[in-house]
């Protein structure tokens, strides 16, 4: 899939590379980014996980820049079956960039790439049911709360977890 560099109001993605690994498990690492996006026990296998992201074609991964620093990662994944052609997209943000608006704007620029240059009629995302900062994130750029997928996603804690099946239409995009 393709992975250009996109330019948003105050971010810039960008393909993420192997040098960017140590950056975004430091991420990763923290506590408020683990909560939502969880991963090996030690760093080295958070760091092999991102590592193998990289790697897979089907699920482009960007870099998150803000004023030339690493802040987060976006990926982005296509369902090609005509009938059902959408986008899907994942974010995570160092906490240390919350409250700046930089995921709102990470999110938008990736949604206008994806609507205006790839063509797709819709995108979504599933983040969990109680994340409210992402919820009120996304619905900044349009998205709309479509209903609960329920017990969806396993919890590090080895319970089941809801999530919030979110989209936005092309001419939602704000």
């Amino acid at each position: 899939m393709e992975r250009p560099t996109l330019h948003g109001t105050s971010v810039t993605l960008r393909p993420a590379g192997v040098a960017d690994v140590p950056a975004l498990t430091a991420i990763r690492a923290t506590p408020e980014v683990r909560l939502w996006w969880r991963g090996g026990e030690a760093l080295a296998d958070l760091a092999a996980e991102i590592t193998a992201d990289l790697a897979d074609e089907s699920t482009p991964t960007l870099v998150i820049e803000h004023e030339g620093r690493v802040v987060g990662a976006i990926q982005w994944h296509a369902e090609e079956e005509p009938d059902y052609r959408h986008a899907g997209i994942d974010v995570y943000l160092d906490p240390s960039a919350h409250g700046h608006g930089l995921g709102t704007d990470a999110v938008r620029t990736l949604a206008r790439h994806l609507v205006t240059d790839l063509g797709h009629h819709r995108l979504t995302i599933d983040p969990a049911a109680d994340n409210a900062a992402a919820i009120r994130c996304y619905e900044k750029v349009g998205f709309r709360r479509v209903g609960i997928l329920r017990r969806y996603e396993r919890g590090a804690d080895g319970t089941w977890h809801d999530c919030l099946l979110m989209d936005l239409l092309a001419e939602e995009l704000s």
